[in-house]
């Protein structure tokens, strides 16, 4: 059996996925068989989307595990270990659970005549099914990776599914058109099985109707939802009895649908309240305060914006920026940069990374970086206590301010953690 260290170098050299290995349900498939279907051992509901698609599911299931029910989560990225892809009753698998689900997984995969190794997302994805048997979960709320027609999570047979907001991302696998990322995404639906659907862009919400017709899928939409006494300050929102505790007015449209999907369970949405999502408008140290939010895509920096416009208008913005070399780096700088009094732009410690000198033309008031430890220092020698530091562009980026966060020798501010 491999350690936990070893399992995970090992899941990192599987590499990019997408690159390496073509996409599809069959490997999945076989290698589930081979472990007996832990996948029909417990309840799910799956959940796609572009953006929102992890804050709903964390919100789903804290309403879940709030009426006592046994529950499992599943979602990616993970921000520091990949242990938190992998939740029970609220909390990570330890180290030793995850070594020895891969061992399970990979012991299965090895023995069957495959076309490759399980993708990297396939095998924590085999683990997480495998661990939810072994732990006797009773629901599990799954997150999408991918589009969700050939996603590995996709082969399911969910009680209830949902689909948040979708928008441009991942283009160059799933298609260049609003229309044709709709189609990937309404892949989860299945016959018969009821959704939840969040507001939509027009052409968006032609293709999820036309499919649910399709399928004879009776759907509830958030759009019905009667919104009463909304009330929204930097840290949450609350309305119609709902207390949702993540920031950003686009929080409101998840927890709708987190809402719809518990009633739709016959659960009181009420549990929301209990849900964390860390990464995401979360503010981690005061004096100055220190936002993370992994804005990598342009609906996520459109939903930062609006967030800093409304609560840290006036106030002077510090942004440290780093991006991956396939997201719309010009179109999220063209949204984000212009809040700022001074960008420093970094990389996240990733072979997709892009370079910082690479993004310098896209502002005029910025500087370059190595890493975040050194964007945080240049930062701590000029900011003041009434600034705010906004970490984004990049979950990875997020995850590796946030773990240095965590030690106070590393960590180059005084305030003290205070999500």
């Amino acid at each position: 059996m491999l350690t936990y260290p070893d399992s995970v170098r090992f899941l990192y050299a599987l590499g990019n996925e997408i690159k390496t290995a073509k996409l599809g349900l069959d490997r999945i498939r076989l290698v589930l068989a081979a472990l007996n279907n832990p996948h029909h051992s417990f309840r799910s509901i799956h959940v796609a989307g572009t953006n929102g698609k992890g804050s709903t599911c964390a919100m789903i299931e804290a309403g879940l595990r709030t009426t006592g029910i046994r529950t499992g989560l599943f979602t990616s990225p993970h921000l520091i270990e990949p242990t938190e892809r992998i939740a029970i009753d609220g909390m990570p698998v330890t180290p030793r659970q995850f070594e020895r689900a891969f061992d399970a997984v990979h012991k299965a995969a090895t023995e069957l005549d495959l076309d490759c190794h399980p993708t990297y997302f396939e095998t924590v994805t085999a683990m997480g099914f495998w661990l939810f048997r072994e732990m006797h979960v009773e629901t599990a709320v799954v997150e999408v990776g991918l589009g969700g027609r050939l996603d590995a999570t996709n082969v399911l047979n969910p009680i209830l599914t949902a689909i948040t907001p979708i928008d441009f991302d991942h283009e160059s696998f799933l298609g260049g058109t609003i229309e044709a990322i709709a189609t990937e995404k309404a892949g989860i639906l299945k016959p018969g099985v009821p959704s939840i659907f969040a507001r939509q862009r027009p052409e968006a919400q032609a293709v999820l109707d036309r499919r649910a017709a399709e399928l004879k899928i009776p759907v509830k939409h958030t759009s019905e939802f009667q919104v009463r006494d909304l009330q929204v300050t930097a840290r949450g929102s609350e309305f119609s009895g709902i207390k949702c505790p993540l920031a950003g007015e686009h929080q409101i449209e998840n927890a709708l649908a987190a809402a719809l999907a518990l009633e739709a369970l016959s659960i009181s949405p009420k549990g929301i309240e209990n849900a964390v999502w860390p990464g995401r408008l979360e503010r981690i140290s005061p004096n100055p305060d220190i936002i993370l939010d992994g804005a990598h895509n342009p609906a996520g920096a459109r939903a930062l914006a609006r967030y800093l416009e409304r609560f840290y208008a006036g106030r002077k913005i510090w942004m440290i920026f780093g991006a991956m070399r396939d997201k719309s780096v010009d179109e999220i700088a063209g949204i984000l940069f212009p809040l700022t009094s001074h960008v420093i732009l970094t990389a996240p410690d990733n072979a997709r990374a892009l370079r910082p000198e690479a993004l310098a033309e896209l502002t005029d008031h910025g500087g370059v970086a190595p890493d975040i430890a050194a964007a945080l220092e240049r930062a701590r020698l000029e900011v003041s206590e009434d600034d705010v530091i906004v970490i984004t562009g990049s979950l990875f980026l997020v995850g590796e301010a946030r773990a240095l966060s965590y030690n106070k020798h590393s960590w180059p501010f005084s305030g003290a953690w205070s999500s």
